[in-house]
């Protein structure tokens, strides 16, 4: 299928804009590496805890933050998600503790964060066991000996039994209990055993203690290196492979825009301080590929004019391939896009970070295999062809000359006076 029959654009003609938009994206987003220290990586590079709190109502934001900036030794990030009533807690590890004990760092940040959210919408101090964060050991451990001082003849196994249900109960329905009397459908809960979990229990307008993550300072160097190992390593093979398949600068010009690609995508997530986790290396990875697959396709088609037409200048051929392969950029690149785009607005935050690596990606990596990697080509190959044509002319010059005249030795010379 082809949308567009023998087009004539003059790419090569128009490749000095887009180079200078690619030195201007270029340059920005390495200064602004260079100011912000790096890269702003997420918690599986450098270490620390995340937390998902689900509220029954909508929380409130400021209020959550402003708690935890003064309870924690650094600020975290605080983020609503749209289109629920949950908000995601970030803590950066603590490097005071870290250098002490990076464990006992994490799960003092964890404890702070629980016992902040517990001050601020539970009710610690009445001595009561909130159900939407407790354990089902929690809730037998607590109820077992009021049980029997109320007359209710149940083993300990038996409780245990009762307090897992529970708690399978209020992770069924969405993790949140709103009201103890709910309980009242959890199969084996009599009256009594309600009436003492009115006495012992309450239940936050929130739950929090299942979902955390938690990642150690080693942990996130080892993922940070193997991130960066695994993208050079993608780097050299395909290099390696161009090499062997067309000449070794078409290996150069391709791995050379992919590593243009790769550095704009990373300086613009570092200009809008967006943070580099695994799901954006993983779309970094999938840009590699993406986009020297399409430059390959460019480069096939170059090789094949250039066998069927050796006398046509380089530039007139590298403009007819781009043509010639005009439509399947274009359905590969806008079908693509329009998939990536779709994860961008819809996908969540969970998505964001990946589908805005792979919208930026598809974006530059397209433009790039014919405005960066075609006249990386074109360069080289007009460079070498003057070398050429230098050599030959200056020995042509030096047989026109002749042979050159031996000088005479100053011993020989006589002078005449």
């Amino acid at each position: 299928m082809e949308l567009f029959k023998k087009t004539n654009f003059d790419f090569l003609g128009h490749k000095w804009p887009f180079i200078i938009a690619s030195l201007v994206l270029s340059v920005a987003g390495l200064l602004s590496l260079a100011v912000k220290g790096g890269p702003k990586y997420g918690i599986e590079f450098k270490g620390g805890m995340i937390m998902t709190v689900k509220f029954a109502q909508p929380p409130d934001i400021e209020k959550i933050r402003g708690a935890l900036t003064r309870a924690l030794p650094s600020p975290p990030s605080v983020q609503s998600f749209d289109s629920s009533n949950e908000i995601e807690i970030e803590v950066g590890l603590d490097p005071v503790a870290a250098q002490k004990d990076p464990n006992a760092g994490l799960d003092r940040s964890k404890q702070i964060v629980l016992d902040t959210l517990a001050a601020t919408y539970g009710r610690p101090g009445s001595g009561k066991l909130d159900l939407n964060n407790a354990s089902a050991g929690q809730v037998s451990a607590r109820i077992a000996d009021p049980l029997q001082r109320a007359g209710v003849q149940l083993s300990q196994q038996q409780v245990d039994l009762l307090a897992a249900d529970i708690i399978s109960w209020r992770d069924q329905h969405g993790g949140l209990i709103t009201k103890i009397d709910d309980l009242r459908n959890v199969p084996g809960l009599t009256s009594q055993v309600l009436s003492v979990l009115n006495q012992e229990s309450y239940v936050a307008p929130y739950t929090a203690a299942r979902n955390i993550e938690m990642v150690g300072p080693k942990v996130g160097a080892d993922l940070r290196q193997q991130a960066i190992t695994a993208t050079l390593l993608a780097l050299a093979g395909m290099l390696v492979y161009i090499w062997f398949r067309f000449e070794w600068i078409y290996g150069v010009g391709a791995v050379i825009a992919v590593f243009h690609d790769t550095i704009i995508t990373i300086g613009l997530f570092s200009i809008l301080n967006k943070e580099i986790s695994l799901t954006v290396i993983a779309a970094l990875l999938t840009l590699v590929g993406y986009s020297m697959n399409d430059t390959i396709v460019i480069f096939d088609r170059i090789r094949e004019n250039l066998h069927l037409n050796r006398r046509e200048p380089l530039g007139e051929v590298i403009n007819r391939s781009v043509n010639q392969t005009l439509s399947r950029t274009i359905m590969t690149s806008g079908l693509t896009f329009l998939a990536v785009i779709a994860l961008f607005l819809f996908g969540g935050p969970v998505l964001h970070g990946f589908s805005l690596a792979l919208v930026i990606g598809i974006i530059i990596g397209t433009y790039s295999s014919v405005f960066v990697a075609s006249p990386i080509v074109l360069f080289w190959h007009d460079w070498a062809d003057k070398r050429k044509k230098t050599v030959p002319e200056a020995s042509a010059s030096a047989l026109r000359q002749g042979p050159a005249k031996p000088a005479l030795p100053r011993s020989s010379v006589k002078v005449v006076k």
